[in-house]
């Protein structure tokens, strides 16, 4: 009975490990198509990867308020992305990978 329980117990986290990089690549994904409903494009790893910069920027600090965040968010976006685009992919990548900062976007409005 504990060999069954154990087997079942592996059985589930090896298939939890296993589909992991899905489910984190199918998050990038949903994060990508948010963007380009904003008329955002690029890769899809670019796009991923310049949000998680943004969320490591806010929570060291280097970044004070939502449009300094646009506006190194704008300088790496494709060319001719406007500053309300930056600020919906800044809140975008907050939504999808720093939710815990949702008051960094919040105090823009203040």
């Amino acid at each position: 009975m504990k060999r069954t329980r154990l087997a079942t117990g592996v059985a589930v986290a090896a298939a939890a490990i296993a589909l992991a990089p899905l489910a984190h690549a199918d998050y990038d994904t949903d994060f990508k198509n948010t963007v380009n409903d904003f008329g955002v494009y690029g890769p899809q790893d670019r796009l991923a990867w310049l949000a998680k910069i943004e969320c490591e920027r806010i929570e060291r600090g280097v970044d004070h308020d939502a449009h300094q965040s646009a506006v190194f968010l704008q300088r790496n976006l494709p060319l001719g992305t406007t500053q309300g685009q930056a600020l919906q992919f800044l809140g975008a990548g907050i939504d999808h990978y720093c939710p815990e900062q949702v008051g960094f976007i919040q105090r823009a409005g203040t």
